[in-house]
């Protein structure tokens, strides 16, 4: 890997908060002595009081810094690709922000039928977005990643817990996003990287949808929200 290229990448993964997981553990109690811990700009109840839903569920409810939905049947984020359909109808529980930002939750759901998902969505607008969460693939929870430029792609790998709650991370950069998973909220791994616009103002927050089932109830907590 070039120089120049690898020195972007520890700077990217260092303000992602992410970097200390991936060190020795001797290395990582350096740095995290040399680099004094981040207050969130947001979190819990105060973030929440702040977001606003794109396509409410069909019923939610908060309290604790906890919001619970339930999902709507057929509804999801998807645009054209291999199945050849837009689909724009999930829900999205977001705040505006500019600028790069981390955003992180845990994540848990009662995923039942075929692509019931719950994670978080970073979105422009309706052709410009991504979402990563656990989603329900063949039976099994599959950590799933998802870029749209008006084309969505996506990716899985598994999930790193089949029945607990996870964290899910978004920390956006410049001109991209990395998406990170944790099951425990301390240790984070990347999942993927992809573009994302620079320079204008995004929508962050929640994501569930229910592309195949009657609909689902996933909740999320110890919500935060970061700006550098």
């Amino acid at each position: 890997m070039p120089q120049k290229m690898a020195h972007n990448r520890r700077s990217f993964m260092q303000r992602t908060l992410a970097a200390a997981a991936m060190l020795p553990a001797g290395m990582a109690a350096a740095q995290e002595q040399a680099q004094p811990a981040t207050k969130p700009w947001l979190e819990g109840g105060d973030l929440i009081a702040k977001m606003t839903w794109l396509n409410p569920p069909a019923s939610v409810t908060y309290g604790g810094g906890m919001v619970t939905a339930k999902s709507r049947a057929r509804t999801d984020f998807w645009r054209k690709t291999f199945y050849g359909y837009v689909t724009d109808n999930g829900h999205f529980f977001y705040l505006k922000i500019f600028g790069e930002f981390v955003f992180q939750a845990r994540v848990s759901g009662k995923y039942a039928a075929l692509y019931d998902q719950a994670g978080l969505m970073v979105r422009l607008d309706e052709k410009h977005w991504m979402k990563c969460g656990t989603e329900l693939v063949d039976s099994k929870r599959r950590a799933s990643v998802v870029f749209t430029h008006d084309f969505s792609d996506w990716s899985t790998m598994d999930d790193v817990s089949q029945n607990e709650a996870v964290y899910w991370r978004v920390a956006r950069q410049r001109d991209s996003i990395e998406a990170q998973v944790s099951a425990d909220g301390a240790s984070f791994f990347t999942v993927r990287q992809g573009y994302f616009p620079a320079y204008v103002e995004a929508q962050v927050g929640l994501m569930c949808a229910s592309p195949e089932g009657a609909g689902f109830e996933a909740s999320f907590d110890d919500l935060r929200l970061e700006k550098p």
